[in-house]
């Protein structure tokens, strides 16, 4: 991936080296990616969001090309409180937040702990506690055994392709090329899989804590993005979430699935730069 005035960076948090791209001019806005994801996520929108802020696209300890760690707490708050320390070792006082399926609860866990470094959030088909099927699927999912030869066997088998990737979308021919290998670049490094079994493990405690945590953030700023035929968090999660907000809008985006970054992008963008600056008008 290379977008031009965005470059790649490390950070050291918890001891563990942490990879960003950044770049822009404005105010800073972190992007959190969702479970699967990694800045790569992110490829379609720098060039837009750049000349209106100073963007950090992390990936998440565990995913992309920072560091795996089997004993690393995979639970919101945890992820929320390493984002945190990033903030600080990037020097980072406050932020506009974008995160993304499980990153839009990271997102809201952060806020929650630290509201005073959240000017904005962009939460876009955030995890959240009306996701009823994923109560049930993430522990599911979670109890498959795991170990050094399961994510080879997933690579091999097209798996990441068939179940993860192509249901993100509404229309799998939306699909760009070059999607399928920029995400089996990182999940092919040994312990993506684990992680990302980890992080389901704690997936209701998650949701309970974070429904806990809502009241805290009422106060924010809030966009709320969701695809019309997203197939992995319904939009019908959007209205209660939206009842927990003062200040909240939500943009549908007709026809697209549960990652309209990628697959209507520019529809996303013009969402994303419109509150971005109506916000700071």
């Amino acid at each position: 991936m290379n977008v031009p005035g965005i470059g790649e960076h490390f950070a050291t948090v918890d001891n563990l080296r942490l990879r960003y791209l950044r770049g822009g001019a404005g105010p800073p806005l972190v992007l959190i990616h969702g479970l699967i994801g990694y800045s790569f996520s992110w490829r379609f929108n720098l060039a837009a969001l750049e000349p209106h802020a100073t963007l950090f696209a992390v990936d998440q300890p565990g995913m992309g090309f920072s560091d795996r760690d089997a004993s690393m707490d995979c639970c919101l708050s945890a992820a929320a409180e390493r984002l945190l320390r990033f903030f600080d070792v990037v020097k980072i006082e406050s932020a506009d937040v974008l995160g993304t399926s499980h990153g839009g609860g990271v997102a809201m866990m952060l806020a929650a702990m630290a509201p005073e470094r959240v000017r904005r959030l962009i939460l876009v088909a955030p995890v959240s506690p009306w996701l009823r099927h994923g109560r049930l699927l993430a522990p599911a999912l979670a109890a498959i055994p795991a170990g050094g030869r399961l994510q080879p066997l997933v690579v091999r088998l097209g798996l990441l392709h068939r179940f993860l990737l192509r249901r993100q979308y509404a229309d799998a021919r939306r699909v760009s090329p070059g999607t399928l290998e920029g995400y089996l670049a990182a999940f092919r490094i040994p312990g993506t899989l684990d992680y990302a079994r980890r992080v389901l493990r704690a997936w209701r405690g998650d949701l309970r804590e974070l429904e806990r945590v809502l009241p805290r953030i009422a106060h924010i700023p809030t966009l709320v993005v969701w695809g019309s035929r997203d197939g992995v968090v319904s939009p019908a999660c959007a209205r209660p979430l939206l009842r927990n907000f003062e200040r909240a809008q939500l943009v549908t985006l007709e026809g697209a699935g549960h990652v309209p970054y990628e697959e209507v992008p520019e529809e996303f963008n013009r969402a994303l730069v419109g509150f971005l600056t109506q916000q700071q008008g």
